[in-house]
């Protein structure tokens, strides 16, 4: 049963700008040729930005199941030692100068807030995820919800699977 889904799709304003400075691009490199020089050229500039803007706004994060799935990337809740929302200085600082290079992060240049998973795997293994997200205190819920209560420890070997 799956008790969290967001998608991550980008804001308006990425689509404009994108859009518009293709559209811009498209018109220096058609101009004086003829109509279907116009046509292609529309279809091959503007076509390739619109595909990585649709590819970049695809992303799910998703609570089911036992796991939580963040693109193609999964991890097992049983795995899950603490979570915790962090705010926009937090995930900055976690993002950042305080980070980790072994964690797990997926965050967007648009997103403040997310959502900070302490794991408890074995050493040499990504000691936390921290994931953007625009309502990181429901995800966080679902994932206090979906995880294993005590008894039910993380085994080795429970890592992320990417």
């Amino acid at each position: 049963m799956r008790t969290y889904h967001e998608r991550l799709r980008l804001p308006a304003s990425w689509w404009v700008l994108g859009m518009t400075t293709a559209v811009i691009f498209a018109s220096f490199v058609w101009a004086g040729f003829g109509p279907v020089v116009i046509v292609v050229s529309y279809l091959v500039i503007a076509g390739g930005p619109a595909a990585a803007l649709l590819a970049l706004g695809a992303t799910t994060i998703e609570v089911a199941g036992g796991e939580l799935r963040v693109g193609r990337m999964r991890l097992p809740l049983r795995a899950a030692a603490e979570v915790t929302v962090v705010d926009a200085d937090q995930s900055r600082a976690l993002r950042g100068p305080r980070g980790d290079p072994a964690a797990v992060l997926l965050f967007r240049p648009y997103l403040r807030a997310g959502v900070f998973i302490r794991l408890a795997g074995p050493p040499g293994s990504a000691p936390y995820w921290l994931v953007g997200s625009r309502q990181p205190a429901r995800l966080a819920a679902a994932i206090e919800a979906a995880r294993p209560r005590s008894g039910d420890t993380a085994r080795p070997g429970d890592t992320a699977v990417g």
